[in-house]
């Protein structure tokens, strides 16, 4: 029997929200200018322990209460603090993906991160731990108030294809993915987890499939042109195809290794191709079948058991 693949509503929302949904939009910021003095008491009085520095709107560093206790510690507290910043800065863009944000934090373990718009650059906001884990308290709580409205409005989808006359059913759903469109990533995904749970599946199994679906569809936006994710629910099962015309995998067997990745340097620079997608979709997943040829391109097919369920 296969053992049950739970995955929580915390690890889904990971999947779902954005980090725009749950950062800190009111920034204290301050310029290279500011006095270490003065930013001193920037931090006492707004009880944080760093702030990033800008110039108009653009992000010049950040400076930490680490930086200030230094300064303290050799009597420099007059120096401004474009000298004690630190320059290169690790940045999330708002429209990136809660997951990855996680991910950053335990690669680099800073307190935050500031927030910037993808395409012009300008901060927009500042995210930390406790951002992540409040915007996740907030959105469960409202879950328990939307969970009780579908209970009235939803139908089991295998009382919707048990009344439809035939040997064999299934309703299909199809979603179009442009490649290299990371502004739109994660779009198809997001209908068909909306959509599964209006249909009154097990949100255990729309979980499942809504993150399998998502790292399938990064897959074809990171690597190719575009491509197709088709969903098959039928009474017993709901299975996922993902198909492309992309450059194909030359090691499929390397490619299911976590952390491996292809993605170019300036892909992983926004957030994206961290190498765990095939590995994150087995783990949610059935069965798993991955046929890719290069130059050719690579058909994923998946299976998600949910008889016994309920549905």
């Amino acid at each position: 029997m296969t053992q049950e693949k739970e995955i929580t509503r915390v690890q889904e929302l990971t999947y779902e929200l954005k980090v725009v949904d749950v950062m800190t939009a009111d920034i204290i910021a301050v310029t290279p200018q500011t006095s270490m003095k003065e930013l001193r008491e920037i931090l006492r009085t707004n009880r944080i322990s760093g702030t990033p520095v800008v110039e108009g709107n653009r992000l010049v560093g950040i400076v930490s209460i680490e930086d200030l206790i230094k300064c303290l510690a050799d009597g420099e507290m007059d120096v401004s603090v474009q000298e004690k910043m630190t320059k290169k800065v690790e940045t999330f863009y708002a429209d990136e993906p809660l997951v990855r944000a996680v991910s950053k934090f335990d690669r680099y373990g800073f307190g935050r991160f500031p927030v910037i718009e993808r395409d012009q650059g300008k901060l927009v906001g500042i995210l930390t731990k406790g951002d992540i884990i409040e915007g996740l308290l907030k959105k469960l709580e409202s879950d328990f108030t939307e969970e009780e409205v579908r209970r009235f409005r939803r139908y089991r989808v295998s009382q919707i294809l048990k009344d439809i006359i035939a040997d064999k059913s299934a309703l299909i759903f199809q979603y179009n993915v442009v490649g290299q469109d990371f502004s739109r990533a994660g779009e198809s995904a997001s209908a068909l987890r909306k959509t599964l749970l209006y249909l009154g599946l097990h949100p255990q199994i729309v979980r499942r499939v809504a993150i399998a679906a998502y790292e399938a569809e990064m897959n074809i936006v990171i690597f190719t042109k575009g491509g197709q994710i088709s969903a098959y629910v039928e009474p017993e099962q709901i299975k996922i195809e993902a198909h492309d015309t992309g450059p194909g995998i030359p090691d499929v067997e390397r490619a299911m290794q976590p952390g491996f990745s292809t993605a170019p340097e300036w892909v992983q620079e926004l957030g994206f191709g961290a190498g765990m997608g095939l590995p994150n979709i087995k783990k949610c997943v059935d069965e798993m079948d991955l046929i890719s040829q290069v130059g050719k391109g690579t058909d994923l097919k998946i299976t998600i058991n949910i008889k016994g369920r309920g549905n």
